[in-house]
């Protein structure tokens, strides 16, 4: 039986209605891309818009022009992109100015000592009066960053962070060298410490996926490397001044960085479930997730606060004994405190952009810098001469640099970012504790020589290296490239 014939026009729009429906088919979530948002298949997704719908064999790639572009614009919406260098720049002066309120200080032990006639053991409790609030206040202060937005809380973090500073600057000008007031002013900058650089890294966890995320964790750790190799030279430069001033340019620093935050960073806001937790089922929520991963975050945890206690608490040592001991006074003991960290910084700089290429190499540079790290402390206890004391301290920083990006992307990685906060503000604590314990330990072991300075810390440094070979675990997605 013969067909009637069609025209040509009349396929043309069959075909272009049959192929029409074929776009209608797929539920909703598969033609959004709404469940690879925020992984590392979502730039996959986003390049697969156009083959999933071709142009077609009956018009011009134009079936619909609305619903395609009601297709883009969701595409837009919902797939994360990588955020300007612009947005990186402003993250990284977090912990740059976070880092000032340590390291910046120690150069100016030997004079805050003799001006308020204090014994090295206080001065050393000025590191740890800023460093303990901001350790206890940091997991809370994660807490509130994940039911908002974290840069809410990293913004007025900073700004009582730079009065906090101004406190402690009043005690000599005003307070008649009032070591109490000083004290009381470090801990109100410590607690603004606490909603800066631990919020600043679970916020490069949000916004950054996939390999992104290790270039961009090791930029933050190399410009709080940076932080620590200008704050000891820019603290001799303005002890020649007036050693109080240190204080004051605390407040001058945060200000900036603070704006830069507040109008640079774009933000997504929480998911209404995240804000809804309870106190106590935000942090059952960490500690599942510590069960979950005991070993590896463990270790992670331990070998970011061994690592740190270790580079301030020789820091601090090193403030009084390269003036009393080899003679080196103002800016030239400036640089010498900051070689090791110098080496941490440009280490963790360049170890952050190895781990975006071969993400398979971090376990690898966890263990060759705690190996570096205990060999640096066991010859330390063996040789004290100058160029030797350079030297290892370099090899030190260098310890440190290759060994605190991989725990950072570790930490970062090991929780959804719905708790992702929490758990890096537990990370951050435990390195503030870290920091905080130093100078004063390292104070009261020095006078059994260097043996006992550097000795235990080379053991605990070792055993350390030995578990994490054992039982350190890298993410999955470290294995194959993804977040």
């Amino acid at each position: 039986m013969d067909r009637p014939n069609k025209s040509s026009e009349d396929v043309v729009e069959a075909g272009k209605k049959e192929w029409a429906g074929t776009v209608k088919a797929p539920a909703p979530a598969e033609t959004t891309g709404a469940e690879y948002a925020g992984t590392e298949f979502a730039n996959e997704w986003a390049g697969s818009i156009k083959p999933t719908f071709p142009a077609g064999p009956f018009g011009s790639g134009s079936i619909d022009s609305q619903n395609v572009g009601n297709a883009n614009s969701s595409q837009e919406s919902t797939v994360a992109s990588t955020p300007s260098n612009w947005v990186l720049m402003a993250l990284a002066g977090v912990p740059l100015i976070m880092v000032l309120g340590n390291s910046m200080l120690i150069p100016a032990f030997p004079q805050i000592r003799e001006a308020m006639g204090i014994t090295p053991l206080q001065v050393g409790l000025l590191i740890t009066f800023f460093s303990i609030p901001a350790g206890l206040a940091i997991p809370f202060v994660g807490f509130w960053s994940d039911r908002i937005e974290r840069k809410k809380i990293i913004v007025p973090a900073l700004i009582i962070y730079g009065i906090g500073g101004l406190i402690s600057g009043l005690a000599p000008v005003l307070f008649n060298n009032s070591y109490t007031v000083m004290l009381a002013g470090r801990i109100v900058q410590g607690l603004g410490a606490a909603g800066t650089a631990p919020l600043a890294m679970a916020l490069v966890g949000d916004l950054y996926q996939s390999k992104a995320r290790n270039k961009a964790l090791g930029v933050l750790e190399a410009t709080n490397g940076m932080g620590k190799v200008i704050s000891p030279i820019l603290g001799s430069l303005l002890v020649l001044l007036v050693w109080w001033s240190i204080f004051y340019v605390y407040a001058a620093l945060a200000i900036p960085v603070a704006l830069a935050v507040a109008f640079l960073v774009k933000e997504k806001k929480k998911e209404k479930a995240a804000q809804g937790k309870s106190l106590s089922a935000y942090f059952s929520g960490v500690f599942e997730l510590f069960k979950k991963k005991a070993a590896t975050l463990l270790i992670a945890f331990f070998g970011g606060m061994l690592a740190l206690f270790t580079l301030f608490g020789v820091l601090a040592y090193l403030s009084d004994a390269l003036e009393a001991t080899y003679g080196l006074q103002g800016v030239r003991k400036g640089f010498v405190l900051a070689l090791p960290v110098l080496a941490s910084a440009s280490t963790a700089l360049g170890t952050g952009f190895l781990l975006q290429k071969k993400p398979n190499f971090l376990k690898s540079a966890i263990l060759i810098g705690l190996g570096l790290f205990s060999i640096s402390l066991v010859l330390s206890a063996l040789f004290q001469t100058i160029p030797a004391v350079l030297a290892l301290l370099a090899v030190l920083g260098l310890g440190v640099g290759l060994v605190l990006p991989g725990l950072n992307t570790i930490v970062t990685s090991s929780a959804p970012e719905e708790e992702r906060g929490a758990m890096t503000a537990f990370y951050g604590g435990v390195r503030f504790i870290g920091v905080a314990l130093g100078p004063p330990i390292f104070s009261l072991l020095e006078r059994g020589g260097p043996v006992m300075l550097y000795g235990p810390w080379a053991v605990v440094g070792a055993i350390t290296l030995f578990l994490a070979w054992r039982y350190l675990q890298p993410p999955k997605s470290q294995a194959t490239g993804s977040a």
